[in-house]
């Protein structure tokens, strides 16, 4: 069955109209005669059988139905723009893989390490977009995640990739008074707002008193909590493996036991057996998992 739809050329008349409040302006902009805007305008609503504009002298306003329709045109156009966009820059001779991942496990651990897959598959390129929640596969766009293991992925396919073991940081100046788990209790402490119940926990497992364990400043990201303690702004309760460098550096210093009972695991989601079958998903997915695998043997947390 045919669907109906209006023609391009009257949707972006349309758009342009809208954006501007006026039939010239979105003339100018899309090299049209005034005449051809308003002809488009006119066919649109006929096709439509709803007015979009009330027009007043020389002037045009949007109707409540005009206004609702010219939010939903714009994110069409816009969308269809960015995926031809992004189409137009693929290699030729190569693929694209589009990854959802975790935010500050993508700058703390996975691009620092991109260059490697990256010299190895030089014709395979990696999308990276932030997702802090897991999501529906079918019509995202996504060719895999990496991300938390979480009910919400069944029906998927996952893999283990790496623990997230929690360690307490901070900056060595907030230390002159000693490195022992008590002073722990009188130091600021810091959070993570989606884990706020992460110190007490740790307190319990390992046995350190902390009063009001829930007070201290509240980031979103680990990546700001762990800026946040380099600035000596308070402690830290972050993955070990975000921070290896700056321990070894002394930048960070982590005098207290690890998290351990709090850890959680990541790993990589993909829709099904078969996406893993064949192609550049599969040379990647080796490729993660043979990394993850090398931080496992050589990290001080197994």
């Amino acid at each position: 069955m045919r669907r109906k739809i209006p023609s391009n050329s009257a949707l972006l008349a349309f758009e342009a109209s809208a954006r501007h409040g006026s039939f010239a302006r979105a003339a100018d902009e899309l090299a049209l005669t005034e005449g051809a805007i308003s002809r488009q305008i006119a066919r649109l609503e006929s096709f439509l059988d709803v007015v979009l504009f009330e027009r007043v002298g020389n002037r045009v306003r949007l109707t409540a139905n005009g206004a609702r329709y010219a939010v939903q045109v714009r994110e069409v156009l816009n969308r269809i723009e960015r995926e031809s966009q992004y189409l137009m820059g693929q290699p030729l001779d190569g693929a694209s893989l589009d990854i959802a991942i975790l935010p500050t496990f993508a700058t703390r651990w996975l691009i620092p390490r991109l260059k490697r897959f990256q010299d190895h598959h030089p014709n395979i390129t990696v999308h990276l977009t932030e997702r802090m929640e897991p999501f529906v596969f079918s019509e995202s766009g996504f060719d895999a995640a990496i991300h938390f293991e979480n009910a919400a992925w069944a029906g998927m396919q996952t893999h283990h990739l790496l623990q997230e073991v929690l360690v307490p940081v901070c900056h060595p100046g907030l230390l002159s008074g000693g490195t022992t788990a008590p002073l722990l209790d009188t130091l600021p402490r810091l959070h993570r707002r989606q884990n706020p119940q992460a110190w007490q926990d740790y307190a319990l497992e390992n046995g350190i008193a902390l009063t009001h364990s829930a007070v201290g400043a509240r980031y979103d990201l680990h990546a700001m909590l762990i800026e946040a303690a380099m600035a000596g702004l308070g402690v830290a309760l972050v993955p070990r493996l975000y921070v290896e460098a700056e321990l070894k550096q002394g930048r960070l210093v982590a005098p207290w036991p690890e998290g351990k009972t709090i850890a959680k695991n990541f790993c990589l989601v993909v829709p099904g057996p078969a996406a893993l079958s064949e192609g550049p998903l599969q040379v990647f997915a080796n490729w993660l998992m043979k990394e993850a695998k090398q931080e496992s043997r050589h990290s001080p947390m197994t």
